[in-house]
């Protein structure tokens, strides 16, 4: 058989079972109104949870950096990409969040790989929930540790799979905040786990920074813990931030260590300078201007009363995630092309992303989403699920 005919054979499988994927063409926006493969929609798939994405103080200071720098860095950071913006990025983000240094990578994903890589060898342990994200699963595996998996949310296992460790580098790995589920992690009983049996603490925030915490500085801050508390934190810039690539937060021995050793940052073209711009004025907005937080906060609560009331199959969550049940990939898939059909956009989430009869739609709910548009999608999600109770 050749690679195409196998290709072809598999697609043909995934037809069968409802989980092929396509790309959709997004061809402008305009707060949460996206014009998607010709139609205009309500966007309520983005990570875009502030709305700094397209903020006009965000815009501005990339289109400035890009004026000044040029577009990309043209080098690794090491050799001749690291710029002035990349290292006052790092420094301002270490001190927004109480850590020693920083350092600013690719994307999330390459973040995870190159921490796990260049910190576990196959005499460590990495315990993680096993709703974790991929990268952090695939950082896990591709060090050669011995990667221990636990129930999820289960902190009874948790602590169990950690006292089981022989090993003088353990590591206790989780999300903060479950990006299918939307639940937060119990940064809490993590902390007291990994204090009691001498593991590293490793947070990634993706989904918390921005949304959670009084003053929107992630999961740490919502469970009180500190910057020593939490030893390496990851916080992704795509989802609240607004833009790319990735900060890595820990002591200055740890990022040392990761400039020096992680391979993804080794060996990657250093991100765009003019990104770093943006990032910084992200930042800043976070710190300086808390109405952004607080709307994303009411819009969460009223998502939820108007769901409560209609009495739809969520998943409890109350972040900006807010899953809702379908069961099988055929019935998410019909929901989603429903829910396009009267003018929103939510996304079917499959397997392998969830687990099989787990499918469901991922609404996200953002700062700029008016109460009119979240009243509007609850009435059709009401409509089209019919009292359905999601579980297949």
């Amino acid at each position: 058989m050749t690679l195409i005919e196998r290709l072809r054979r598999r697609a043909a499988e995934r037809d069968a079972a409802h989980s092929r994927r396509s790309r959709h063409v997004q061809s402008q926006r305009s707060g949460m109104l996206a014009e998607c493969d010709g139609k205009s929609l309500i966007n309520f798939s983005s990570n875009d949870y502030l709305g700094f994405a397209q903020h006009p103080d965000v815009i501005a200071a990339f289109q400035q950096a890009a004026a000044r720098d040029g577009v990309g860095s043209a080098g690794s950071a090491l050799v001749t990409g690291h710029f002035a913006v990349h290292h006052e990025l790092e420094q301002q983000a270490a001190a927004l969040f109480g850590y020693e240094a920083a350092l600013f990578t690719g994307s999330g994903y390459l973040a995870n790989l190159g921490i796990l890589q260049a910190v576990l060898d196959d005499e460590s342990v990495c315990v993680q929930d096993k709703y974790n994200h991929a990268c952090l699963l695939d950082g896990a595996r591709f060090s050669g540790a011995d990667l221990k998996r636990y129930p999820h949310a289960d902190m009874v296992q948790a602590e169990a799979r950690c006292a089981e460790a022989k090993t003088d580098t353990l590591f206790l790995v989780s999300d903060g905040v479950f990006s299918m589920d939307g639940d937060a992690a119990d940064l809490k009983a993590l902390h007291a786990i990994a204090e009691r049996h001498r593991a590293t603490l490793m947070i990634d925030d993706a989904h918390g920074v921005g949304v959670l915490g009084e003053s929107g500085l992630g999961s740490a801050q919502a469970a009180g813990l500190r910057a020593a508390d939490v030893p390496i934190l990851v916080v992704p810039a795509g989802k609240a931030l607004g833009g790319q690539g990735a900060l890595i937060l820990a002591q200055r021995d740890i990022i040392q260590h990761l400039l020096e050793t992680a391979r993804p940052y080794l060996f990657s073209t250093a991100p765009a300078p003019a990104m770093a711009a943006a990032l910084s004025a992200a930042l800043h907005l976070l710190e300086a201007q808390p109405q952004h937080h607080a709307r994303l906060q009411e819009n969460i609560r009223h998502f939820r009363i108007r769901v409560e009331t209609a009495g739809l199959p969520m998943l409890d969550s109350h972040t900006a995630i807010q899953p809702l049940m379908a069961g099988d990939n055929e019935r998410a898939l019909q929901w989603s092309a429903q829910l396009r059909d009267a003018g929103f956009w939510v996304s079917a989430i499959r397997p392998p992303t969830v687990p099989q009869g787990k499918s469901r739609l991922r609404i996200t709910l953002t700062a700029l989403h008016t109460k009119a548009q979240i009243d509007a999608l609850v009435q059709v999600l009401a409509e089209i699920t019919g009292g359905h109770d999601g579980h297949g």
